[in-house]
């Protein structure tokens, strides 16, 4: 989880980013005093949360809230004020929370646990998985996962692409042999390249990444830390490190901007 907070007053601010350090010390947690530099901030390197004082020289709290829902629709908006009358505004803005001055390690708590659009944890995935330019799978630690099959590889590239979908054999087959004929001498290699891509996965721990059921699979996303599924989530990072690349060793990979 990312989370920003802004305040232009130092000793309202380093309050601030205590509290929220104690709620979640696993949290990548940066703080601003200057509203361009979190901006900048966020559309670089994406937000979850952003904890924002209203009453700002400058730009204030909710022209900033703006421009973030800009970078990320679905960025949590937690207002910070010591001033009443502003909660109408940050109502307006459809936050998801709001935090009267001075702030507690409680309050902070609250909010976080009631997040309007709820984080999806990324702590328990099994794979880090790359599809802007070519298509790689690491493990948590960053090693990569050697598949001795490359085309096992890319069944479960196809599968990554179709984001959980359940997938027949036949299906898979169209994607990764376009004109060769569906018969029994294929099926039978679909299943050795099936068989060694999950050998592959089981080696690193990762078979629960693949749901198997009776000639169909799929993967499972919430065990997938995937660069594609984050742009889909409109992860600001994700979506700035596209680059108009997409899996780009395979020739079925279609990167459509309609599927958003």
């Amino acid at each position: 989880m990312r989370i920003l907070c802004l305040d232009d007053e130092q000793l309202a601010l380093q309050m601030l980013q205590m509290c929220v350090e104690k709620v979640k010390p696993d949290a990548d947690v940066a703080a601003f005093d200057d509203q361009d530099e979190l901006l900048e901030d966020a559309a670089q390197n994406g937000c979850d949360v952003a904890f924002l004082d209203i009453h700002m020289r400058g730009m204030n709290g909710v022209e900033v809230a703006k421009r973030l829902k800009d970078i990320n629709p679905k960025m949590n908006i937690i207002f910070v004020t010591g001033f009443s009358e502003y909660k109408a505004d940050a109502m307006d803005m459809r936050a998801s929370g709001y935090i009267m001055k001075p702030v507690t390690k409680e309050e902070v708590a609250r909010e976080l646990e009631e997040l309007r659009f709820p984080i999806v944890p990324k702590n328990d995935a099994l794979l880090k998985v790359q599809c802007f330019g070519n298509f790689d799978v690491f493990t948590p630690d960053g090693t990569p996962v050697h598949f001795e099959r490359s085309r096992a590889k890319e069944i479960f590239a196809y599968l990554v692409h179709r984001h959980g979908s359940s997938c027949s054999i036949r299906e898979i087959a169209a994607a990764l042999f376009e004109d060769e004929p569906y018969d029994k001498k294929q099926q039978s290699y679909l299943q050795t390249l099936m068989s060694a891509m999950m050998k592959s996965l089981k080696k690193v721990g990762a078979e629960k990444t693949v749901n198997k059921s009776y000639n169909a699979l799929s993967v499972n996303p919430a065990l997938l830390d995937c660069d594609y599924y984050r742009f889909k989530e409109l992860d600001a990072g994700a979506v700035n490190a596209y680059e108009c690349e997409y899996m780009n060793q395979y020739y079925w990979a279609d990167f459509l901007y309609n599927d958003f």
